[in-house]
């Protein structure tokens, strides 16, 4: 259990949501969210939140910290109804993470080369990767106005920096990616003149053993794999040294920033 502040400057208990908590590195979140001191309330968010059997599982144990909504992000109306069941609990928020990604589905596959781009391709991997954040972050703005310290994080990638491309491949996902975190920097401006104390950030969370990344660790030394645990809580260290004139920054899991 961990006591450590969460935010830069916020001395009082956080209300916290994750999205994606059913996946790798948002459950991974979740439960070392938790078990903190230093979070008042934890909302789960997925799309069958209430029925994750490890998510229920969290709830039993800290009956009077975690609450599990279901909402598919990548649905307006889901969206404005999880905002709405949030405000019910809470008028204000002090941290979002968003998790949710897609890689590849039984329909999509990372291209290899130009001929294997298609519309379909590319609107999947912007629904979810560009379209979804941004409009999880629009239905709580409400919530992320107020004096106290706030931040919006949600899990970009490397293979999203434009300058960072020496191989080429992966067009729709690195095209969602770089179109996010410049929805993020965008979001970071307007959010600032809102709330002063405000941080959005775009984080790279290193290849992680989950379903996303399983079908590509052939190359990746055991090192440079990490488990969802480490992942998380290097990222929640990140997340507590950043502070607001870091807004809109992109950061890896090690604190180190990555170009755009």
């Amino acid at each position: 259990m961990q006591n450590t502040p969460l935010l830069h400057d916020l001395d009082t208990p956080a209300n916290v949501l994750v999205v994606g908590a059913t996946g790798g590195i948002g459950l991974a979140f979740a439960r070392d969210l938790a078990t903190r001191p230093a979070v008042a309330r934890l909302f789960a968010v997925a799309r069958r939140a209430r029925a994750n059997a490890a998510l229920n599982a969290l709830a039993a144990q800290y009956p009077d910290r975690v609450v599990l909504l279901d909402c598919d992000i990548r649905d307006e109306a889901a969206l404005a109804a999880m905002a709405a069941a949030v405000r019910i609990v809470t008028p204000a928020l002090n941290l979002v993470i968003n998790t949710v990604g897609l890689l590849h589905d039984a329909a999509l596959q990372p291209e290899k080369s130009l001929a294997q781009v298609t519309r379909a391709s590319l609107e999947a991997s912007f629904l979810t990767n560009a379209f979804a954040p941004i409009l999880l972050a629009k239905a709580l703005l409400p919530l992320l106005r107020h004096a106290q310290p706030v931040a919006f994080a949600s899990l970009s990638a490397r293979v999203g920096s434009i300058g960072d491309n020496r191989i080429g491949g992966w067009y729709s996902y690195r095209a969602a990616k770089a179109a996010q975190n410049q929805l993020l920097k965008t979001l970071s401006i307007e959010l600032t003149r809102l709330n002063r104390r405000s941080i959005v950030l775009a984080l790279h969370p290193g290849t992680t053993d989950t379903g996303l990344s399983k079908p590509f660790q052939g190359n990746v030394s055991a090192e440079k794999l990490f488990t969802p645990e480490f992942s998380a809580t290097a990222l929640l260290a990140v997340i507590a040294a950043r502070v607001p004139a870091d807004s809109g920054g992109f950061y890896a899991w090690d604190g180190q920033p990555i170009g755009w």
